[in-house]
């Protein structure tokens, strides 16, 4: 009696775990839902998780003797009236001078502005930077200013020899680029010496009406076209055409000038970007055709010299600043009518290659009789001092 009884509680015991391990299987054989045919994903099966935010209340943080200031900004910016957030520059350089990661790491700090405010919560340290920035945007000069630029090029780098005596070493941080400064005398010397030269040309020489602290740019560019590639055409015979797109090479030039307090020194944020296409690469292709037989055409790829320059420059407003950014991509290249007449070949230079020499000079304060001062572009956040500024 006891045998049978066992016997039967096995039975059932085992009929229950076949049971149990059935519907287990058939949990892990179902197939997850399905979208369009396609299984859904994983990620998408689950409700999506959400970032946990806290609601904070009381005072600001104090750890590091943080200081809550505001500084009035309506005395530079009420001269701007017709120019969009002329307040932008004054955070744009208060940022160059500060760098961004105080900003955004401890200690807390924020800042931020409108039109006529700039608030800053920061260390009395940085308030006192922040200070000395916008005294020399509130306290500059707030009348239009003249900056004079002038682009030469020239074939060869020698024009240093004779030209050293007249000019003064700056230190460079940017790779390859060199700064002199001149007087404005030794600087007239120096370009009647360059103008003499049968490989100098002169590309821009542009008087620029700037108000301070804002940012203006010169450019000078032109689209060159090529065969970016070949595509299937039903109306014509092969059965091909190309597809056309365009480069543009030659130069473009931004600054942001801005002067202290006294006018005796400007401090240039200058960008300069120049593109030249060195040559455009053929690449042959055969192309399949309907009656067995292969079409042979070609695209192009461009080969694109460029150069970059973002640096920050502060002198003496009563001197001329010269930079050369060495021989690069000629930023105003000029084709010979006739290739047998280019001598680069037999001289050593490179075709399409240059000096650049750009002279800033400080003009002073726009006089009775000039164009009124252009809306300049809204200030450019860079530098090369710290940070993304």
């Amino acid at each position: 009696m006891f045998q049978k009884t066992l016997h039967a509680s096995l039975t059932i015991a085992l009929a229950i775990g076949f049971a149990t391990s059935a519907r287990s299987l058939n949990a892990q054989v179902t197939p997850p839902p399905t979208t369009g045919g396609l299984s859904t994903p994983p990620s998408m099966q689950r409700a999506p998780a959400t970032t946990a935010a806290t609601s904070v209340s009381g005072q600001l943080p104090r750890d590091a003797n943080q200081e809550f200031r505001q500084y009035d900004l309506s005395r530079y910016t009420n001269n701007l009236s017709k120019i969009d957030k002329p307040e932008q520059a004054v955070v744009d350089w208060v940022l160059r001078e500060t760098g961004t990661d105080v900003w955004f790491s401890e200690p807390f700090g924020f800042l931020s502005t409108n039109r006529n405010m700039l608030t800053a919560y920061h260390t009395p340290e940085m308030q006192a930077v922040v200070k000395k920035m916008v005294d020399r945007f509130v306290n500059g000069p707030t009348d239009p200013q003249i900056l004079k630029m002038r682009l030469l090029t020239v074939s060869s780098p020698n024009w240093r020899a004779r030209a050293l005596p007249l000019i003064q070493d700056v230190n460079v941080q940017s790779p390859g680029v060199q700064a002199w400064l001149l007087t404005k005398e030794n600087a007239a010397v120096l370009i009647s010496m360059l103008n003499s030269r049968t490989d100098a040309r002169e590309s821009q020489n542009s008087q620029m009406t700037i108000y301070n602290g804002q940012t203006q740019s010169l450019s000078s560019t032109k689209g060159r076209t090529y065969v970016r590639t070949i595509r299937q055409a039903s109306t014509v015979w092969p059965p091909y055409e190309p597809e056309i797109s365009e480069v543009h090479e030659g130069y473009q030039l931004e600054i942001s000038p801005l002067l202290d307090t006294d006018g005796k020194t400007i401090e240039c944020v200058i960008r300069a970007q120049i593109d030249q296409v060195d040559k455009l690469v053929p690449v042959g292709i055969d192309l399949p055709l309907p009656n067995g037989q292969s079409h042979r055409t070609q695209i192009e790829v461009p080969q694109i010299v460029s150069w970059r320059l973002h640096e920050r420059f502060r002198w003496d407003s009563d001197m001329v600043l010269l930079l050369s950014c060495g021989v690069i991509a000629s930023p105003d290249r000029q084709t010979s009518s006739n290739p047998l007449l280019n001598l680069d070949r037999f001289i050593g230079n490179t075709p399409g290659r240059a000096d650049a020499l750009l002279f800033i000079t400080f003009g002073g304060r726009a006089g009775e009789g000039l164009a009124p001062a252009p809306a300049p572009q809204a200030a450019v956040a860079g530098s090369i001092s710290r940070g993304r500024y």
